[in-house]
């Protein structure tokens, strides 16, 4: 797994696997590419830094509630 940010257009692009992406589609500010077969292989996080934020509030949210 490698992680690439560009701090100039805040996208954040997270690539699974060594394989080229065929088709993607997009929900909100995540667009996740897949191979042919349907198998992610590479997520891109627009407003990433936003983003980020929010998902470690919802991780530390349940970690309290875990503990």
């Amino acid at each position: 797994m490698k992680y690439k940010y560009d701090k100039e257009t805040d996208i954040l692009v997270i690539t699974l696997g060594d394989e080229s992406p065929d088709f993607g589609e997009q929900r909100e500010n995540i667009i996740t590419h897949y191979t042919r077969e349907g198998l992610p292989i590479e997520i891109e996080i627009l407003d990433a830094s936003r983003t980020a934020v929010k998902m470690l509030e919802a991780i530390a949210k349940a970690k309290k509630k875990a503990d």
